[in-house]
């Protein structure tokens, strides 16, 4: 018996040695780790007090998960308002494009730097960064790609709108297109602006004697939020204007499409945020058209995308491993504590990782210990037998 209190007590030990909890690590919900995120905003600058942001154009921005934490809504000053929001957060990495990988989620392993950021604030820029990509891309696949479709030597029943459209389809490029001339006017859907929606913003469906009741009832408002593995963003519709309360438990999406007769909500099974390297550096047409217009990010001459500009100076920062000679790490304890690591495609979040070799010696201590205490009641089974067999 003493043999197996040895052994659960070394198992005991070995479990409170071998987990990863950080005493440094800052809950991201709590006050202290608020405050440390916005001093992590601050930037180091030079003696002229300008910001050297260069170094970014060398970058690209990839996404590494979201994540959700509950706060209390000081802008709640009614009986229905809601006093305990949803605060969203994102955490992205800056890699060096050279060597940022689509297929690995992690997107390198050296020289990168990791910052965290509200999901608001990611997405408006992340989604101008996109749109900045498509344009140009448009426009040189226009001039001097196969979508350029010159009139010049063409025949009678030519159609240059029809052209265009039939390239960008094939090419995947659906973006490019802003109308489909196979269609009628009457047959234009609802365009939906998703950076507008991308905020949390109150959402209006067309009335009809079906569903006005249903509608004067309660207001609905459509925003992002975070999958449950953390790995993707989606739309979702909400009562509340902080995106807190789904409308149902399909993340609203069913009751966009009652109330919007069978319409489904954009982006409500697909995520927002893709899997690329987004490169940080201008493309030369945005460049040419800032410096053509006498203002803009041309004037700053460093090549960087505004929007990577935007979320560098926004997020809290922890660049311990980006090689810099002046790495801002005032961010890394608050990271740390919403600890965010890719694996197989979903997002495993907390403050503490789990130590395989320490999980292998705790199961085989923990079945030692059952094998040892079978073994002794055995014993004492068997021994008890035999007192009874001597006393008869």
């Amino acid at each position: 018996m003493k043999l197996a209190i040895a052994i659960a007590s070394a198992a005991l030990g070995l479990t409170s040695a071998m987990k990863e909890a950080p005493s440094a690590s800052i809950s991201a919900t709590s006050a202290i780790g608020q405050n440390i995120l916005s001093k992590a905003r601050r930037l180091e600058q030079n003696n002229n007090n300008e910001v050297d942001y260069t170094w970014v154009a060398n970058m690209s921005l990839k996404f590494q998960g979201c994540y959700h934490t509950q706060q209390w809504n000081d802008e709640a000053n009614g009986e229905d308002d809601l006093r305990v929001s949803t605060a969203k957060l994102v955490r992205f990495r800056l890699c060096p494009t050279s060597s940022c990988t689509i297929g690995d989620a992690a997107g390198c392993s050296a020289g990168y730097g990791d910052y965290v950021i509200d999901m608001e604030t990611y997405l408006a820029s992340y989604l101008e960064a996109v749109q900045q990509d498509q344009e140009y891309n448009c426009k040189y696949e226009e001039q001097y790609g196969d979508c350029a479709c010159d009139k010049d030597g063409q025949g009678d029943d030519f159609n240059e709108d029809i052209c265009k459209y039939e390239c960008y389809m094939g090419k995947g490029m659906e973006y490019c297109i802003d109308k489909n001339p196979y269609e009628e006017e009457g047959q234009k859907k609802e365009e939906w602006n998703i950076r507008e929606y991308a905020e949390c913003k109150q959402y209006k469906f067309q009335n009809n004697n079906n569903n006005r009741e249903l509608e004067e009832q309660a207001k609905y408002y459509v925003g992002a939020y975070c999958s449950e593995n953390g790995g993707k963003i989606f739309l979702g519709l909400f009562t509340d204007d902080t995106c807190s309360q789904f409308a149902d438990s399909y993340g609203g999406a069913e009751t966009f499409s009652t109330l919007s007769y069978g319409t489904s909500l954009p982006y409500s099974d697909t995520t927002m945020i893709g899997s690329e390297c987004m490169s940080c550096k201008e493309t030369q047409q945005a460049n040419n058209n800032n410096a053509n217009n006498g203002g803009g990010d041309a004037d700053d001459a460093d090549n960087v995308k505004e929007s990577c500009e935007q979320l560098y100076q926004a997020a809290g920062k922890c660049e311990a491993n980006l090689g810099s000679s002046s790495p801002n790490n005032y961010g890394c304890n608050f990271i740390e504590g919403i600890k965010i690591v890719r694996k197989n495609g979903a997002v495993v979040r907390g403050a503490a990782t789990k130590n395989t070799t320490a999980s292998v010696f705790i199961g085989l201590f923990a079945c030692s210990f059952v094998l040892l205490g079978g073994y002794v009641y055995y014993l004492k089974t068997k021994l008890d037998r035999a007192k009874i067999n001597l006393s008869e």
